[in-house]
């Protein structure tokens, strides 16, 4: 298997890396990381857009001014149905399920961040991309102390841009599951995220911040 520029990943590292993800060790995982610090520095003073996949965004015209941001993070398999609703920029990929190498070939984005406390998932070719992240674990659990509830992709990454110098942080396609999810079928009562609870999160944090707007 390739790493970075074409070197060859031998057994040994491969074997290291998967115990390593299954020890949700985060020593090992980290150093394969880019720092906080980066990625802070990319956000800085951008018009960041954050897509959801709440089916309801299907049925609108967003489009073009989620294209218009300066910054489009989608969350997790990223679909996008149509431009007119979607767009078509993908600039960062928050991820926390498995995905095809092929699929994020497509979406062709510059940042691939591992959000998932689950590292046991975290495949080897997502780790060894350039501009891959590992999501610290310390803010996830942070996170799901105050929700009472695992977060979802969508809140943690809403957050992580919040405690950024952004300009402006528009939301996109999140309705908390009012609509479902255009990747699945599962209702609200079978994933195990307390949405009533991320819905308030989200009004407070805006209420507060008034660079956030949920549209």
């Amino acid at each position: 298997m390739n790493g970075p520029g074409g070197l060859r990943v031998g057994l040994v590292q491969r074997l290291r890396f998967r115990q390593a993800c299954r020890r949700n060790d985060d020593t090992i995982l980290g150093a394969l990381s880019d720092p906080v610090a980066a990625l802070k520095s990319e956000l800085l003073e951008r018009r960041v857009a954050i897509v959801g996949n709440a089916r309801a965004l299907a049925d609108t015209a967003h489009g073009a001014s989620i294209d218009g941001c300066d910054l489009v993070i989608r969350i997790n398999r990223a679909p996008m149905p149509d431009p007119r609703s979607h767009g078509t920029r993908t600039d960062w990929l928050a991820l926390a399920t498995t995905l095809k190498e092929e699929r994020a070939a497509t979406l062709r984005p510059q940042r691939i961040l591992w959000m998932s406390h689950k590292r046991k998932r975290l495949a080897l070719w997502v780790a060894l991309r350039s501009g891959f992240f590992l999501y610290p674990m310390a803010e996830f659990e942070a996170l799901r102390d105050k929700l009472g509830a695992p977060p979802t992709t969508g809140l943690m990454m809403i957050d992580f841009v919040s405690r950024s110098g952004a300009e402006s942080i528009e939301l996109f396609g999140f309705d908390f599951f009012a609509s479902l999810s255009l990747t699945g079928r599962r209702k609200a009562s079978q994933v195990p995220h307390d949405f009533s609870a991320e819905r308030r999160w989200v009004e407070q944090l805006a209420a507060r911040d008034r660079r956030i707007r949920v549209n």
